[in-house]
């Protein structure tokens, strides 16, 4: 009780809700409306982080040297991937925030909300890309199945540009338009089961493996290799903005009956990753490719099906994605020309359109340009490290800060993670950004396309 009333009198202090803000389809999540149960959470919190870097972490086990490395880094970086998880969902109860932007907003006023929209922004904006990204990957794998001698001669109706341009101006961009997406909820369904297939034929085909990889890395070449992995890492494991919209609607919302549905829904996640990842690179060794599928150079039939439920997932998991940009982009344009529901309306039409055909035309321009996704995954990991320790090592410092009439330990304790947690996230997000703009001045590797036509290595 004295925990509340001292922090109910630092409350009175702090704005009031943001109108303008409104991220109710974050991420993918979406939450019933009635209360849900904590195992029902668990599966809500996988969907949201089992996703695209997926694809990705096979080789990120490969740059950072090897299978142990990979582990023990991931090990370490869990722990306060689970700490900031633990630590949204108490300051949301503070102020029963049900979104990220509204922890912040609390806790760290206007100008931590607009940051924070920015970089949901920004992060949704390069998860676009990567998406397009692995469109044209799977289009490349499925006409290496279907014709490979002719898939290698060029033909301009297998490249890889027109692929990506005409499939998603289809596919995609129709969908984009609408104001509501509600639509495009049941797809997440369908995403789980893409991802828990392609697990299973990665783990199938190191199973029957016959003839091992001629080179498998053990070690690092250089010590600074090791952070290769966690880009990847924090892009994979990042739930952390779809999670309080999942914990707002426990039927029992404690910090002590989410946890149980944090300690399942990562456990599940760590097996899955590190199963995938461990397969795929021992299955492959120094030749594993940026997208594990891209790897299968005469892809058979289970690859096949792989290749058809990742492209379904992805084209459908795009609009979803844009519209959280979208709202990002309205939140922001709304704040910087301090315009009012009633105002924003007016034009709001004519707005969401442009924004759209803007937002649409620059990620496919930029994913043809492009080779493969984990160069955007090296940067979108950064940004994931700003959601996992820049913005939650903030709130618990402000949080810490305003307790007053608590035992000692307990601001001091809150003060230090917070500070820990900035320390951190600042480390990570300068080396990793770092790292990927010296590989990226340093030229890009292909998509794999130049590797698939001129190697004569057989499909596991």
């Amino acid at each position: 009780m004295e925990e509340e009333n001292s922090y109910q009198q630092d409350e009175a202090k702090v704005e009031t809700r943001p109108q303008s803000i409104n991220y109710s389809e974050e991420f993918e999540v979406h939450v019933p409306e009635v209360g849900t149960s904590w195992f029902a959470a668990v599966f809500l919190v996988v969907n949201a982080a089992l996703g695209a870097g997926l694809l990705n972490f096979p080789e990120s086990y490969y740059q950072a040297g090897g299978v142990l490395i990979g582990i023990v880094i991931q090990a370490f970086l869990m722990i306060f991937v689970v700490a900031a998880l633990l630590i949204l969902v108490y300051c949301s109860d503070k102020n029963q925030s049900t979104n990220y932007q509204e922890v912040v907003f609390y806790l760290c006023g206007h100008q931590g909300l607009l940051w924070c929209s920015i970089a949901i922004t920004l992060y949704c904006y390069g998860t676009c890309i990567t998406f397009l990204i692995i469109i044209g990957d799977q289009w490349q794998e499925f006409f290496i199945f279907v014709n490979k001698g002719l898939f290698c001669t060029n033909p301009w109706y297998m490249n890889r540009i027109f692929t990506i341009v005409v499939t998603s101006t289809v596919l995609i961009l129709p969908f984009c338009f609408p104001k509501k997406i509600d639509f495009l909820k049941y797809a997440s369904f369908l995403g789980v089961v893409a991802v828990i297939y392609v697990v299973i034929v990665v783990i199938a085909k190191y199973a029957l493996l016959e003839t091992p990889p001629e080179y498998i890395r053990t070690s690092p070449e250089n010590w600074i290799d090791v952070f290769y992995v966690m880009p990847t890492v924090c892009f994979s494991y990042q739930c952390h903005v779809s999670v309080i919209p999942i914990y707002s609607c426990l039927k029992k919302r404690t910090l002590r009956e989410f946890s149980k549905t944090i300690a399942v829904a990562l456990a599940l996640c760590i097996i899955t990753y590190t199963v995938m990842a461990t397969c795929g690179y021992l299955t492959f060794g120094s030749k594993i490719k940026s997208d594990i599928l891209l790897s299968y150079n005469n892809p058979d039939v289970s690859i096949l099906v792989a290749v058809l439920l990742i492209g379904f997932k992805t084209y459908t998991c795009y609009p979803i994605l844009h519209f959280c940009g979208r709202a990002g982009l309205e939140s922001l344009w709304c704040y910087i020309f301090n315009l009012s529901a009633v105002s924003a309306s007016i034009h709001e039409k004519v707005r969401r359109i442009i924004m759209t055909l803007v937002w649409f035309f620059t990620t496919l321009l930029l994913a043809v340009l492009i080779p493969n996704i984990g160069v955007v995954i090296a940067f979108l990991g950064t940004l994931a490290a700003v959601f996992i320790f820049v913005f939650p090592g903030i709130c618990i410092l402000q949080l810490g800060l305003h307790m007053n009439d608590f035992p000692v330990w307990k601001p001091r304790l809150a003060v230090g993670s917070g500070i820990l947690f900035l320390s951190l996230g600042a480390f990570i997000f300068g080396v990793t950004f770092t790292q990927a703009i010296l590989d990226n001045l340093h030229g890009f590797s292909g998509s794999g396309a130049e590797n698939t036509c001129d190697t004569n290595v057989t499909s596991t």
